[in-house]
């Protein structure tokens, strides 16, 4: 039986102080209630010093009275129930369902911040994992078990990306259960209205589970939603077998909470007024995707971040490149000329790339074509930008070519649309079809057995 204590001391904004506790630990949740029963309020400790401990309210203070308070300790952290039924329900950011169905009768509870990952027994991640978007599966792709972050900026379309790689995101010739766990952190009405919409509409939400945590919500929440989405996760993954891509937007609403519950404690502040332990704990977020060696499962994670004025040098983005595999960058520049989705090819990476393509997984052709068009592409806007300075007659016939070919891989390959699905066949046939403006005499990155065999095979084929 978990001790009472009426010794509630003091209240400010969310911050409760209860003086005199014993056996009290750090992140444990805790009942507030009022003496008559009629008012429940839920949170965690934030700080334990002596026999005080420093406790924030999920649900706020206002109209709390200390006088007729107590306090009850529950002697665990946050837990997420989980069963197989999670998949097709919408939870809000602490775990309830809030889609208006029944209750989740829950196979085991599980504790939402986890266990880091052995790093002996991690599997190498290799296996391709197709999402529809040229842009990703030809030039960044995407494996089992990868980190690959999105980089974004304000008001650009990062939702209606995050809900095309959702939508469309699958494991190729396979039977293996595949699913989508889907963490909205911090964002209005509104945008959590359109991904639930758009996955009900498509008939994703029968593979998704999916976390919302509003912009009233409670900051505290929002630390919580995103460990919920990854504890689900696991559980899909390791429990059940399946394979799982996680995407949690906005990771910097969730930084901004980080660092308006760090200023609650007193903290000193670190870059730009983030806790100086920013860095490791996004790694305790980030650190959970992976394989693990014998398990069937693995998860793999999308996290999406805006970059506050567009600053990669910003803390949040900073830090997350140097956890995560690579990053897939939107550009405002595409937007404003109404590239859809307005990826960045150039500054973009995904470091194991080379891991999940080739013979047996995409397609022979892949890594060379994809060396070409990147060299291809990078000429061509040199090319243009050259032209802006001295004029189209300073080109070469070559180098217009080469400009043709930037305007045209821009238009053809990376803007797709929302709603165009591509395999990586189609991808790559793209591909063939751009480098077919350029003389076979400039494909330098390609061999020669598949020149033969792709560039000189007629358009129309």
């Amino acid at each position: 039986m978990r001790k009472e204590y009426t010794t509630i001391r003091e209240v400010v904004g969310p911050l409760v102080m209860v003086d005199g506790v014993d056996g009290v630990k750090y992140d444990e949740l805790v009942e507030i209630k009022r003496n008559d029963g009629s008012d429940t309020r839920r949170g965690k400790v934030l700080e334990v010093n002596g026999d005080r401990a420093l406790v924030q309210l999920f649900e706020g203070s206002q109209g709390l009275k200390i006088s007729d308070s107590r306090a009850k300790f529950l002697g665990h952290s946050i837990e997420l129930a989980v069963s197989p039924d999670m998949l097709g329900r919408v939870f809000d950011g602490m775990g309830r369902p809030k889609d208006g169905g029944a209750p989740l009768l829950p196979e085991k509870t599980l504790d939402i911040n986890g266990s880091p990952m052995n790093p002996a027994a991690r599997d190498y991640p290799n296996e391709f994992i197709q999402t529809g978007v040229s842009a990703i599966d030809g030039l960044n792709t995407l494996v089992r078990g990868q980190k690959l972050p999105v980089f974004s900026g304000s008001g650009l379309p990062h939702a209606q990306f995050a809900a095309q790689i959702a939508r469309q995101a699958k494991v190729r010739g396979t039977n293996e259960p595949f699913a989508v766990v889907f963490a909205a952190v911090g964002i209005t009405f509104e945008e959590a209205d359109f991904f639930i919409e758009d996955f009900k509409r498509t008939g994703a939400i029968e593979r998704t589970v999916t976390f919302v945590n509003l912009a009233n919500d409670p900051a505290i929440e929002r630390i919580a939603t995103p460990r919920m989405a990854i504890t689900a996760a696991e559980y899909l993954a390791y429990d059940l077998g399946m394979h799982v891509l996680v995407i949690i937007t906005d990771i910097t609403n969730y930084a901004e909470a980080l660092r308006e519950i760090s200023a609650a404690r007193k903290e000193v502040p670190g870059r730009r007024g983030y806790p100086g332990y920013l860095y490791t704990d996004l790694a305790t977020m980030y650190e959970r995707a992976g394989r693990i060696r014998g398990l069937p499962g693995s998860i793999t994670m999308i996290p999406i971040l805006s970059m506050p004025e567009d600053d990669i040098t910003h803390p949040i983005p900073d830090l997350t490149g140097y956890i995560t595999e690579g990053q897939i960058i939107l550009s405002r520049e595409l937007h404003r000329k109404g590239v859809t989705p307005p990826v960045n090819v150039l500054p973009s990476l995904s470091r194991l790339k080379d891991k999940g393509i080739g013979k047996g997984k995409t397609r022979e052709d892949h890594a060379d074509t994809m060396n070409q068009l990147f060299a291809a592409y990078s000429r061509g806007k040199e090319a243009k930008e050259l032209a802006v300075i001295l004029g189209d007659a300073a080109l070469s016939e070559v180098d217009k070519l080469y400009a043709k070919f930037a305007d045209e891989f821009e238009t053809r390959y990376v803007s797709q649309g929302y709603n165009t699905n591509r395999s990586v066949e189609e991808t790559l046939d793209i591909g063939w079809e751009l480098l077919r403006i350029l003389p076979r005499s400039e494909l330098r990155r390609i061999r020669d057995a598949y020149l033969d065999k792709y560039y000189d095979r007629p358009a129309e084929e």
